[in-house]
């Protein structure tokens, strides 16, 4: 069984201050863990909120705890990933905190893209991985800016078409930098550095 690492505090309360409101929208937890993150969307009105944890005590722990509107499935994160778009069910936000240095930084990013259907149209993917790690591009036009929190990054992804300048609809405290990439036909990316507030 692989050591458990808990989305730190900071990561936690970034991640959240990034999605703003989320009430009302549908909410993916993959490699739970401890479920924090699946209780805490849960907690701030996002529905349906479903968290997905293959290892038995630790979805077992998560299910005692869980509300009863919060589904907790347990099953490898790739396999539920394929049934979800097999069966043609969606995710407004989709966050994904595979173990660090397992080579999650492009196998991540393929799953997704064999399996596009999964993020709901204007939906928002988020990464977290070791700074250590690169996060691959998922695919020609979708966007992918990261933000960085000491050793642990947020990747953040977005179709392309419904994001021209960063992640939109996204908080971004002042002077924040973020790194923005921009999947080009080629596969290529271009690379443009923001600073500053955006708009919800």
């Amino acid at each position: 069984m692989k050591e458990m690492r808990p989305t730190m505090g900071v990561v936690k309360s970034a991640l959240f201050n990034i999605l703003g409101n989320i009430n009302g929208r549908s909410f993916l937890d993959l490699f739970s863990g401890s479920g924090q993150i699946a209780l805490e969307a849960h907690r701030r009105g996002a529905a349906p909120v479903v968290c997905v944890e293959a290892e038995r005590s630790r979805h077992a722990e998560i299910a005692k705890r869980a509300p009863r509107r919060l589904t907790c499935l347990r099953m490898d994160a790739r396999r539920a990933v394929s049934r979800f778009a097999k069966r043609g069910e969606s995710f407004d936000i989709i966050f994904a905190d595979p173990p660090y240095k397992l080579g999650w930084g492009k196998e991540f990013p393929r799953l997704i893209a064999e399996n596009i259907g999964i993020l709901a149209a204007g939906g928002v993917i988020i990464f977290e991985h070791a700074e250590e790690e690169e996060a691959a591009d998922i695919a020609p036009g979708w966007a992918r800016e990261e933000r960085r929190y000491g050793g642990a990054v947020l990747t953040l992804y977005r179709r392309e078409e419904n994001d021209q300048s960063g992640i939109p609809g996204l908080v971004r405290p002042d002077n924040e930098r973020a790194h923005i990439y921009i999947g080009t036909r080629g596969g290529a990316l271009r690379r443009a550095d923001r600073r500053g507030p955006r708009e919800p």
